[in-house]
């Protein structure tokens, strides 16, 4: 009996993070908003939220995360 091609699958908690834009960025938004926010100014919350692109030394990974996309 022969063995079955491995599948390859979606990471889904990678899936949830981040996003490929048209133009084949990785974007993803920052964390740290979601509480203990009285600590932090407006311009920080701000920044924290923005979208952000993923550096190329994280690339190469989350690619390999993200088979279909």
């Amino acid at each position: 009996m022969p063995k079955p091609i491995p599948r390859r699958k979606t990471k889904k908690a990678v899936a949830k993070r981040f996003k490929v834009s048209a133009k084949g960025k990785i974007l993803y938004r920052g964390s740290g908003r979601r509480h203990l926010a009285s600590s932090k100014n407006r311009k920080r919350m701000r920044r924290i939220g923005s979208v952000k692109v993923v550096d190329d030394s994280d690339r190469k990974k989350i690619v390999e995360s993200l088979p279909f996309s």
